[in-house]
């Protein structure tokens, strides 16, 4: 759980710039805003999934 988890989040990074800068060019700044939107919102998630973990392993392991 641990590099990988900063791997897919730099991918997600990486691929939502490159889309953002091609939407930006093709001129459909909305759609790259909506596009980079998306990808945060994934990492959020997977982001907010890792702290739910840790505090149920902080959880049980102070018996609480």
């Amino acid at each position: 759980m641990g590099v990988e988890v900063i791997f897919k989040i730099a991918a997600i990074g990486i691929l939502t710039a490159i889309i953002g800068q091609v939407l930006k060019h093709s001129g459909k700044d909305e759609i790259a805003t909506m596009a980079t939107l998306a990808g945060l919102i994934i990492v959020l998630f997977m982001v907010l999934d890792l702290i739910v973990n840790l505090f149920d392993v902080i959880k049980t392991m102070f018996d609480f």
